[in-house]
């Protein structure tokens, strides 16, 4: 496999710092009760048919059937969901903008709801030096189904062995490698330079921006 041309970054927990448990441990006094309300009502699982698509008011409404008692609580997550947000992260940032100046082209790939996007934007002005970004809900796919990682290969108009794909998620970063996209999976924020350099698309002296 030859050497990336361009990166197709993720975005929550990559770009932006999103934990639904920033909200919550305002909602919840007692840590325990944070902790079962998100492992068994507003799951994942059950965030994530908004991110394919289902409208939040239909997600919310089929979720408060299930869960009367817990109503306030469910309707929270999107009524204050910018409270889930804490800004963008620093390093990524960082790496966006020598990416920019190095003239690597950059991509996004992101499981979100539509409505989210604009607002998620706002948080950085990195977001400016992307060519184009898939959303899930708007594809009516979540990753990492392979269909979306096709479109989004249609949309840049790079094959996978030309995109460096970063996501924090082990499943996500999987099911890239096994479409043959370069791939690394993002837990420490300092690696991204480092990372870019090994791969050729920044050159050693990056890393001390």
């Amino acid at each position: 496999m030859g050497a990336p041309r361009a990166v197709l970054w993720d975005v929550g927990n990559v770009i932006v710092d999103w934990s639904p448990r920033r909200l919550y441990q305002k909602i919840f006094k007692e840590p325990a009760a944070c902790d079962r309300f998100l492992s068994s009502v507003c799951t994942m699982g059950w965030h994530l048919e908004t991110d394919r698509g289902l409208p939040p008011e239909d997600n919310t409404r089929r979720l408060i059937a299930r869960f009367p008692d817990h109503e306030a609580a469910i309707r929270a997550w999107w009524d204050r969901w910018d409270e889930m947000f804490d800004g963008a992260i620093p390093q990524t940032e960082a790496a966006i903008e020598a990416l920019a100046e190095a003239g690597v082209p950059q991509f996004g790939l992101t499981n979100m709801w539509t409505g989210t996007w604009a607002f998620v934007q706002s948080l950085s002005p990195a977001f400016r030096h992307f060519q184009d970004t898939v959303v899930s809900a708007d594809e009516g796919l979540i990753k990492p189904d392979p269909r979306i990682y096709a479109i989004a290969c249609e949309r840049t108009g790079l094959a996978p062995q030309d995109l460096l794909f970063i996501d924090d998620s082990a499943a996500n970063i999987e099911a890239a490698s096994a479409l043959g996209f370069h791939v690394h999976r993002f837990e420490d924020p300092a690696a991204l330079i480092p990372l870019l350099v090994g791969h050729g698309l920044l050159e050693a002296s990056a890393g001390g921006r």
